[in-house]
């Protein structure tokens, strides 16, 4: 091979390298030594002196750690139901070939636009009872009107999802909207002349063949639920009590309010291990995929 030849070929390597070393030091590495660091007994700065499962017994006897992952549970839950069926809704309605479908595409796009802490925001004046829904219809003459779920500590975990809900079920729509524009409609247009009600051609053809969207809905919503963090501090600052308290908010407490840097990291770490368990599957499905096909 001559000298022009070897350069061509790594010229691709030597472009990326600066690039994979930042990856691999920034988030490899910091991932390998938060791992590290759950193992010691570290309180405000990091020390390595080594104490086994010590700091993960001491987490999962927390009870505020219990709490959040209750609610990251009722959250998680409701958040992928919720924003998955929404999004497979409206983007079935937005196909039917409808006027201004840009300008309705754009509409529920938008709140994806907006980062998590105005979202926080926005809502946290909606659902404020001295500011919004309550207030406005007070104001309109229906005076026994309350709508107080987010100064309930039974009905606040609801409000995070409302939240959570309203900004990713454009994306989630997007999501399907793609793939329902994918779908044969040769195979549409025989179901249609062999006379299938509308609802068993959706839930017979359309719907099987949007599997590979599902699953990349699910990895999606399930990574954002895990990592929830500015949503729930905008809006509730995880209260009222804990009530509001997800496994994100528990880890940054616990680092940098109580100066329990061992606890975090073992909630940190077990945060990431939880995401892996959906996210690797995912991978192993797709790579799969590729080698059959």
């Amino acid at each position: 091979m001559t000298p022009s030849k070897r350069l061509q070929a790594a010229l691709p390597a030597f472009v990326l390298s600066p690039s994979l070393a930042a990856i691999a030091i920034c988030v490899y590495g910091f991932i390998a030594y938060t791992a590290l660091l759950s193992f010691t007994g570290s309180k405000m700065f990091a020390r390595f002196d080594f104490v086994g499962l010590r700091q993960y017994e001491r987490l999962f006897d927390n009870p505020r750690w219990i709490t959040a992952v209750e609610n990251m549970a009722i959250f998680g839950g409701l958040y992928v139901v919720v924003a998955t069926c929404l999004g497979l809704y409206i983007a079935i309605l937005i196909d039917q070939k409808i006027r201004l479908e840009g300008v309705f595409r754009a509409i529920f796009l938008y709140p994806m636009a907006l980062s998590f802490v105005v979202t926080g925001v926005i809502w946290q004046w909606l659902l404020n009872p001295g500011l919004g829904l309550e207030h406005m219809v007070r104001s309109l003459g229906w005076q026994s009107f309350t709508f107080q779920w987010l100064v309930d500590p039974d009905w606040a975990i609801y409000t995070i999802v409302i939240a959570g809900v309203w900004q990713v079920a454009g994306f989630v729509m997007a999501l399907f909207l793609a793939g329902l524009r994918g779908v044969d409609t040769e195979i549409l247009r025989a179901a249609r002349i062999d006379g299938a009600p509308i609802h068993k051609v959706y839930t017979r053809i359309v719907i099987p063949a949007l599997r590979p969207v599902f699953l990349t809905a699910f990895v999606i919503e399930a990574h954002l639920a895990i990592k929830s963090y500015d949503l729930v501090v905008a809006l509730t600052k995880g209260g009222p009590g804990v009530s509001t308290e997800l496994p994100s908010t528990f880890m940054y407490s616990m680092t940098f309010t109580r100066n329990e840097l061992g606890v975090g990291a073992a909630s940190a770490t077990v945060m990431l291990t939880s995401l892996a368990a959906i996210i690797v599957p995912y991978l192993y499905a797709e790579l799969r995929d590729d080698r059959r096909a």
